[in-house]
């Protein structure tokens, strides 16, 4: 069924179980995957309705002048979505669903709207700064790109940051992003070929996971592909048993699964890993009430 999400009236798709209904979870974004069509969202909406588990899933508010949506304002929204999913299914359990950026909102959410669980895909326990340097970085080397060119990345992208940070001149930032892109590697950098005018246009680079971890309660699964190449999945893996002392992990490792949880880097509904399939219904169904 249409619905909207929050004050925007955000378009929202509710897909609900054709009997009783055991539980909810509400989907929230990758930072390049803003559309409720997406493919992880409506493969979400095929999977768990027959198992007794509404879905819902929404557009991303729009980007402003081109700059990424805060979380502060993702977890506004996904508040909204809880709101909007309660009023259909009553009491029964409601969780998050977040993949990559959208884990970090889901988590922030949980701590100002509790939730009864969270399933997390690619979730990094690193700033975002951070896992950009980590991600970028291994780029390079699954492109065969040797040390030299990696320490010129993480330099370019530290300075970089410098100036988004209001740190470094943006004059001094230009001139080194400039030499940088005639290397070949630089489309591989994920950074523009001229820097904004103004520092301070990445609002949440430096977010902190931590300290929003350590607020978590409930259940959370934690799905990671064996081979990400955009999360440091040991050091995030690492902050999260030190942080989220009072949430009950459960940690999947997806073969054959990079960041996304799909088989052989697939972006299409035939590409989701059926470990993947397999490990969420099983948590879910540990977690909610048999129907009846």
């Amino acid at each position: 069924m249409e619905a909207t999400v929050g004050a925007l009236g955000l378009p929202a798709v509710l897909d609900l179980p054709a009997g009783p209904v055991r539980g909810g979870l509400v989907v929230l974004h990758g930072s390049h995957a803003d559309q409720r069509s997406y493919f992880l969202y409506a493969h979400l909406a095929r999977l768990l309705p027959p198992a007794g588990v509404a879905v819902l899933r929404y557009d991303r508010r729009p980007r402003v002048d081109g700059h990424d949506v805060p979380l502060a304002d993702q977890a506004e929204d996904a508040a909204a979505a809880l709101a909007e999913m309660r009023r259909h299914v009553g009491a029964a359990p409601v969780g998050i669903w977040g993949f990559s950026q959208g884990a970090w909102a889901a988590a922030v959410t949980a701590t100002r709207d509790p939730v009864d669980f969270l399933v997390l895909v690619g979730c990094s326990g690193v700033s975002p700064a951070a896992q950009m340097r980590y991600g970028t970085a291994e780029q390079l080397r699954r492109h065969g790109y040797g040390p030299a060119d990696v320490a010129e990345l993480t330099r370019l992208r530290e300075v970089a940051e410098g100036f988004l940070r209001g740190d470094v001149p943006r004059s001094v930032a230009q001139a080194e992003l400039d030499a940088a892109v005639r290397r070949p590697w630089f489309p591989l950098a994920f950074l523009p070929d001229e820097l904004p005018e103004t520092p301070g246009t990445w609002a949440d680079m430096d977010f902190d996971p931590a300290p929003v971890l350590a607020r978590l309660t409930c259940p959370v699964l934690l799905c990671y592909g064996q081979t990400d190449a955009w999360t440091p999945i040991e050091a995030s893996l690492a902050v999260w048993r030190r942080e989220a002392r009072d949430a009950e992990l459960t940690v999947a490792r997806l073969a054959g699964c990079d960041h996304a949880p799909t088989l052989g880097g697939g972006d299409d509904p035939g590409s989701v890993s059926p470990q993947y399939e397999a490990v969420l219904l099983d948590w879910l169904d540990r977690r909610l009430s048999p129907a009846g």
